[in-house]
């Protein structure tokens, strides 16, 4: 597991002297020792990294993966753009966000493609960890007055940014992107009998999804029922017991739209009740050792609960309804679809579905990658009628305004 941070045989202490992220990642999945400075200098000198994560039964590979993205994500210089200096204008442009936790291997296998393509196409790409948000790129769509000043690739989980009608849905109405990933079909996972992932109108493209899934701590459930379906939580006894993935604005607006569609106004309303607060997922995982505040429910994507410990009382729960997912969306313009050809073929490749799959725990489209999920598991899925008849831009402000009130009247 080498990096050039750290290794597993560095000891606790040196680990979080040179890394601030390192010392407050391990505090919030319970190492709480190092909280104090005097022990931290001590005991923390006498243990190293592999031998703490296996006391607390921690996964070290998914411990040095989310390591490193807090690390990286820190760092001052910009290691998210561009794949080739060029002073001549780029040939292709792809903008975007990626999640957090595959953004670094995926930028590598860009790069590693690049320099092994024949292509003398030069492209010039900004990829930026999904923890910065997309205002950036709302910026680039809002000073757009024609398809010619969009850049060529764009790439983003969530609905706000490719359906909103102010935004990317003016440019849509002109008829300027297409699928070409060349799948016949999605993975079977999102092409089966009850869901079908895959654009009708053949416009839009999809990577992947990020599901959001249940963790639940034992300890704090008491009498009540375990919950096993989004229903379960709205209905059951869980007002101020959940923590909502606030702060992740794709995950939670795919939440509130899919809760808004199957359950109305009063199910946004009840969702807002339920809210204890809003933590990040490397918090969420070991919440159960904060002595106030505990939430019974917290709702993270499925990647973050690989973090939790064995003998955790914090019990991850895939919903029965589905795993709300917000899907990872790539938009192409098909002026430039023989240029783009090459891109699109690696971005829609199994080597990258693999990554996105096998790495963040985030389910590929690609239909030969197997995404490791019980064919159980489902998914909960706005569907392309839904999307294309109604305003989603419109109806995410909506549905925030709905949980917000509905979160103010419940605190007076």
């Amino acid at each position: 597991m080498a990096n050039k941070y750290f290794t597993m045989k560095d000891t606790v202490y040196d680990v979080t002297e040179k890394y601030k992220e390192a010392k407050d990642l391990l505090i919030s999945l319970g190492f709480t020792t190092i909280e104090d400075e005097a022990k931290r200098k001590t005991i923390a000198k006498a243990i190293n990294l592999e031998t703490a994560l296996k006391s607390k039964k921690i996964n070290p590979e998914t411990f040095e993966e989310r390591l490193i993205d807090l690390i990286e994500n820190n760092l001052e210089e910009d290691v998210t753009s561009g794949i080739k200096e060029s002073e001549d204008k780029a040939d292709i442009k792809i903008l975007g966000v990626l999640p957090c936790p595959v953004k670094n291997p995926l930028l590598e296998a860009i790069n590693k493609w690049y320099e092994n393509t024949d292509d003398d196409t030069v492209i010039d790409y900004e990829l930026k960890p999904a923890s910065m948000g997309v205002d950036w790129l709302k910026e680039d769509i809002q000073n757009g007055k024609s398809s010619d000043d969009l850049s060529d690739i764009f790439m983003s989980a969530g609905f706000d940014l490719f359906f909103d009608k102010e935004l990317m849905g003016k440019f849509k109405k002109q008829n300027v992107f297409q699928d070409f990933t060349g799948y016949n079909e999605y993975n079977k996972d999102f092409n089966n009998d009850y869901i079908n992932l895959k654009d009708p109108d053949n416009e839009y493209s999809m990577l992947g999804v990020v599901p959001a899934v249940f963790l639940v701590n034992k300890d704090e459930l008491g009498d009540r029922k375990m919950p096993k379906s989004w229903k379960d939580i709205l209905e059951g006894d869980f007002e101020n017991s959940v923590s909502l993935p606030i702060g992740d604005f794709d995950l939670f607006n795919a939440i509130l739209l899919n809760i808004y569609k199957n359950y109305g106004e009063d199910g946004v309303k009840k969702l807002g009740k339920t809210l204890k607060k809003s933590m990040h997922p490397s918090e969420m995982v070991k919440s159960h050792a904060k002595r106030t505040g505990k939430p019974i429910v917290t709702i993270m994507p499925f990647f973050f609960t690989r973090l939790a410990k064995g003998n955790s009382p914090m019990t991850p729960v895939w919903p029965e309804d589905g795993a709300i997912i917000s899907p990872i969306f790539m938009l192409t313009k098909k002026n430039k679809k023989d240029k783009m050809q090459p891109v699109v073929d690696f971005l829609a490749s199994k080597e990258v579905g693999e990554i996105l799959s096998h790495n963040g725990k985030f389910p590929s489209v690609n239909p030969n990658v197997d995404n490791r999920i019980p064919s159980e598991n489902k998914y909960m899925w706005l569907g392309w009628d839904y999307i294309n008849n109604n305003d989603i831009g419109s109806l995410i402000k909506k549905c925030e305004d709905i949980f917000n009130e509905s979160v103010k009247e419940f605190l007076k």
